[in-house]
């Protein structure tokens, strides 16, 4: 097992997150799960390296050294690692820097270097070396100690931090991106519509399971809704179909008319608005059996792929749900993700998340809250919502475009650290230009911020994250990109004639 993987299921929690874990009763919201899984992680984590650390005599080692002690390659048998090392005074070091690793018996294979956008560093240059593992932890200590060099990153074999967090590789490896933050919030949330109602909470289960055991490939199991929980759906569509000239922002408006067919009432089904989805922006829909986790559920977004829950909120409180419902993920979220702006800020939003901190994931998570749930815009001169926990919960919608909430201009800096309402009508609502304006702004935003030393990108045609790490990744995204390029020319010239 990798060492990444190996990283996931020691950090992983398996139970759900509940009361009897730790975690309050009350309204979940994907930025109190994410504050809740950093703190758990970071316990666990803990735990577990000054454990290794207590195993391996040496309480001086570094979260990355755990690793590589931990880690089953035979101690005489030579591995190839890479180190990232951010040089501070310039190229001038590599020389002494190169002597360090041979006097450590080591064989330096491959050096690529780059400048660095941090401040008080010159240079990240990553070596690619041979060594034994004991002379690996003897260098890095040593490399640690010189005054030239900033600091030093180990890296695995596909160049992600063996300490970072694991992330799926394949849109495949979303099987494993599954760990709830609730099972089934009915049986937890005393304040819960469905909380008394046993016959709610069975069928809840029973639609949950259907998420349970899906796999990658597999067609969404079709669900019968029952005629209360269609009434309920009608209930919600007919108010919405009233409100969505006057509230709901363009690019809503646009789809609504191809999404509302497939959805009226509750007698289409996730399948069907799947594949309505695919063919207009290449997103898909996944069951879900609940509320994910906030790294997973965003992971899935950098795929294109939107974990979608199929049951339907109680039938006592229609136009209001404690927690994400099929009604709020395809009336809400589908249409959006149906349009190609909605689709790509989506899935930026996503692969910015792969490879991130916990503290990182916090402030995405945050951030989609203020725009992808509760977002809105400005249209012609008016706000407008497009936000999907708007459009698919109508007391705050209409509360969020009166006189009553704060309403400031969207800026990635704020809004990431925005304190957010999860109990009642949200204090403070953030109006964007446009999708594509910010879209723009949480680009810069994260160039500037993101610690992870190195970019991804979504390959459709294989339906894997490709890591840009090394010279060569870079020359064949360029070379697949020149292509593009020469047939935009190419339609610019025509357009001339």
């Amino acid at each position: 097992m990798k060492a990444a993987e190996l990283s996931r299921e020691r950090f992983a929690i398996n139970k759900s997150y509940s009361i009897e874990n730790g975690y309050p009763g009350r309204r979940r919201s994907l930025v109190d799960d994410a504050k809740f899984e950093t703190t758990i992680n970071k316990q666990q984590k803990q735990s577990w390296i000054e454990e290794a650390q207590r195993l391996s005599c040496d309480g001086e080692l570094s979260e990355e050294e755990v690793f590589l002690v931990q880690s089953p390659c035979e101690p005489d048998v030579p591995q190839q690692v890479a180190l990232v090392l951010a040089i501070v005074d310039g190229i001038g070091s590599l020389a002494r820097i190169i002597k360090t690793i041979e006097n450590f018996k080591g064989t330096v294979v491959h050096v690529e270097t780059r400048p660095a956008p941090r401040k008080g560093v010159a240079f990240d240059v990553l070596f690619k070396i041979d060594i034994l593992k004991e002379p690996l932890l003897n260098l890095l200590k040593s490399l640690r100690q010189g005054s030239s060099i900033a600091s030093v990153s180990l890296l695995s074999e596909h160049h992600s931090s063996i300490k970072e967090p694991w992330f799926p590789k394949h849109i495949s490896d979303l099987d494993q991106c599954n760990h709830l933050m609730t099972k089934f919030e009915p049986d937890l949330d005393m304040d819960h519509p469905g909380f008394a109602d046993k016959a709610y909470r069975a069928r809840r289960k029973e639609i949950a399971d259907i998420a349970f055991t899906y796999k990658y490939g597999e067609p969404i199991p079709r669900v019968e809704y029952r005629e209360e929980e269609v009434s309920t759906w009608g209930a919600v569509f007919l108010e919405l179909e009233r409100l969505i000239q006057t509230h709901a922002c363009r690019q809503y408006r646009d789809v609504w008319p191809g999404s509302s067919r497939l959805s009226r009432f509750g007698r289409g089904h996730a399948e069907d608005v799947s594949r309505f989805m695919k063919r207009r922006t290449g997103f898909i829909l996944r069951p879900a059996a609940g509320l994910l986790t906030a790294r997973d559920f965003l992971a899935s977004l950098a795929f294109r792929v939107f974990q979608c829950t199929q049951y339907i909120r109680h039938h006592s409180s229609p136009h209001h749900s404690p927690e994400p419902d099929a009604i709020h993920e395809l009336l809400g979220h589908a249409p959006q993700l149906a349009d190609p702006a909605f689709a790509q800020f989506s899935q930026e939003l996503g692969l910015a998340s792969l490879g991130a901190s916990d503290q990182e994931i916090e402030k995405f998570a945050t951030m989609y809250w203020f725009t992808v749930e509760f977002g809105l815009c400005r249209e012609s001169g008016e706000v407008r919502a497009w936000g999907a926990g708007l459009l698919s919960s109508f007391g705050e919608l209409k509360h969020a475009l009166s006189d009553k909430p704060q309403k400031r201009s969207f800026d990635p800096v704020s809004t990431a650290v925005q304190p957010y309402q999860d109990q009642d009508y949200q204090d403070v609502y953030f109006i964007a230009e446009s999708v594509e304006d910010a879209q723009e702004k949480f680009r810069q935003w994260t160039f500037q911020t993101l610690s992870r030393p190195y970019e991804v990108r979504y390959d459709p045609y294989s339906q894997s994250i490709q890591t840009l790490d090394s010279v060569h990744k870079l020359e064949a995204l360029a070379s697949s990109l020149s292509c593009e390029v020469c047939r935009l020319n190419n339609a610019v010239r025509k357009m001339k004639f």
